[in-house]
């Protein structure tokens, strides 16, 4: 998968801190219902609960989908 281009110029896509629900981690993006953002990069790595697939990352997003799906990309895992 090619690497994501971060816009600093976008006004509605950003990079946040947040937790993802997930069993894979080797996917590099998802679905919305599956990102909770959070205040701040300690707030995530608290949170995180990998027995329970919940893990903090920094993501950018959302994007919209041809699906008609928010995305949030995987930026990296904290």
């Amino acid at each position: 998968m090619q690497p994501i281009v971060i816009d600093p110029a976008s006004t509605s896509l950003d990079q946040h801190p947040a937790l993802v629900l997930t069993k894979r981690r080797s996917r590099k993006r998802f679905p919305e219902g599956c990102v909770t953002l959070m205040d701040s990069e300690a707030d995530a790595i608290g949170a995180a609960r990998q027995d329970q697939d919940l893990y903090a990352a920094i993501v950018y997003g959302p994007s919209p989908s041809s699906e008609g799906l928010r995305l949030y990309y995987l930026v990296r895992w904290l």
